[in-house]
């Protein structure tokens, strides 16, 4: 017998809302700097620069999913696992400002590393309190190590 589970919209719309508002902030503080990337030297394997709005939009939309179902699986926004989801957010945000409006690429690839740590950390939280929310997390971890791969690359060629 399969449990049918009511979605509250009102707590998807505001997960969804923090998650690709992170994101749309961090690409509009971050646009100009979109020029000066597509003039650098880049690692094999670096997609075209129109690749990278879409799939940062899935991800974030499926963060904002997971978010979504840990709070809704655990009503309680300090919940270890949304701590470590906002924590994630912040340098999530903060990894594009040093990346191309900076263009400071070893800082950025600490970062970017940071990064992949916590996002292991929360799936590893997520997977405490709901599989779906931690296994919606995967693309994210792979897109990730594939940007670390990426600034790792234009920070040694540049």
């Amino acid at each position: 017998m399969s449990t049918v589970h009511k979605i509250n919209v009102k707590h998807l719309l505001v997960s969804l809302a923090i998650s690709i508002g992170v994101g749309v902030l961090s690409g509009l503080l971050t646009m100009s700097g979109m020029e000066t990337f597509e003039r650098l030297a880049k690692p094999p394997l670096t997609p075209p620069g129109a690749v990278f709005p879409i799939v940062w939009f899935i991800l974030y939309t499926l963060m904002g999913i997971s978010s979504y179902l840990v709070y809704e699986a655990n009503p309680r926004i300090l919940s270890p696992a949304l701590i470590v989801y906002a924590v994630q957010l912040a340098v999530n945000f903060t990894w594009p400002l040093f990346f191309f409006n900076r263009q400071a690429f070893l800082t950025s690839f600490i970062i970017i590393i940071a990064l992949w740590i916590l996002i292991i950390i929360m799936i590893v939280q997520f997977f405490k309190v709901s599989k779906t929310a931690a296994y919606l997390q995967i693309p994210y971890l792979l897109w990730v190590t594939f940007a670390a791969y990426l600034n790792f690359g234009v920070y040694l060629l540049n």
